[in-house]
């Protein structure tokens, strides 16, 4: 290697904060996020095989929750406990794949937190893309995603639901909700590593965001619950995922343009504060 080339691969740190630098800064960005992927997927691996090779009922933790949790639904709704009303497919059917669905929403949601948690001894260690620990999470969440939808199926040949044609769409409106949520999750990256207070409350504001979710019940009646169900960004993105799987009937088709490109936006500023923040978390950690 000459000089020049050298010089054209030399490294130079400064005190002065990246975002002065906007273009240099995402072209960086983008540079890592592409040298992640190699990283990512052996991490991927690495924690599938850890996760479950010292599990008796391996995989089957990953259908546990959505499972009990839609079995509870189901039992309230024939009891007479809850009344949802009418659904487009039996309950049970329609109650899994929502709950699916959300959970799916909820881990892309904390995956920037878990994988920060979990990488803490490498992050103060080794000098590595920082998007390979979020690009894993999202991972392990589609992975976990096919194995809960394993059971939606079963469902769906037990109780003999159709689907339509649409469901070869569904895949957008999924990445979408998980996009979402890791948009939102990565915003937070700073508030939540820093303020224990926050990171502990968002279980109490995640279990009240279940239930102004249409996971359970098709979307209100009521004005006041239907404007409030309306507003949440996960509604109309849950909804188009689960009528492009299942009637193929579009009601959301506006708000689900309208919250994508959002989502998109805001994944792409939450990508810009997470970058900016992990030096300052790394020296936290350290």
């Amino acid at each position: 290697m000459n000089l020049g080339q050298k010089r054209r691969h030399k490294t130079v740190y400064t005190p002065d904060s990246r975002i002065i630098r906007p273009v240099y800064l995402f072209k960086e960005m983008i540079a890592d996020l592409l040298a992640s992927r190699e990283l990512a997927w052996r991490l991927l691996v690495r924690n599938i095989r850890g996760q479950y090779r010292q599990s008796f009922l391996g995989i089957t933790w990953a259908i546990v929750p959505p499972a009990l949790t839609a079995a509870g639904l189901s039992f309230a709704n024939n009891t007479g406990i809850l009344n949802v009303g009418q659904t487009d497919i039996p309950y049970p059917a329609y109650v899994m794949l929502g709950t699916v669905l959300w959970q799916t929403f909820l881990e892309s949601f904390n995956s920037p937190q878990v994988a920060i948690k979990a990488s803490r001894p490498l992050l103060a260690q080794v000098k590595f893309p920082h998007e390979a620990i979020i690009l894993t999470q999202l991972g392990e969440t589609l992975f976990n995603l096919v194995i809960k939808l394993l059971l939606v199926v079963v469902l769906f040949i037990v109780f003999r639901v159709s689907v339509s044609w649409t469901i070869i769409l569904s895949p957008i409106a999924i990445i979408n909700l998980m996009m979402l949520g890791t948009a939102i999750g990565l915003l937070l990256v700073p508030i939540t590593n820093l303020v224990q207070d926050v990171s502990r409350s968002l279980e109490v504001i995640t279990l009240a965001w279940f239930f102004l979710t249409p996971i359970a019940y098709p979307i209100p009646d009521n004005k006041i619950l239907n404007f409030i169900v309306e507003l949440n960004p996960v509604t109309p993105l849950l909804v188009t995922a689960r009528e492009m799987i299942t009637t193929g009937i579009l009601s959301q088709t506006f708000s689900f343009v309208l919250v994508s490109v959002i989502t998109w936006i805001g994944l792409i500023l939450g990508w810009l504060v997470y970058r900016l923040a992990m030096p300052y978390l790394i020296e936290r950690i350290s």
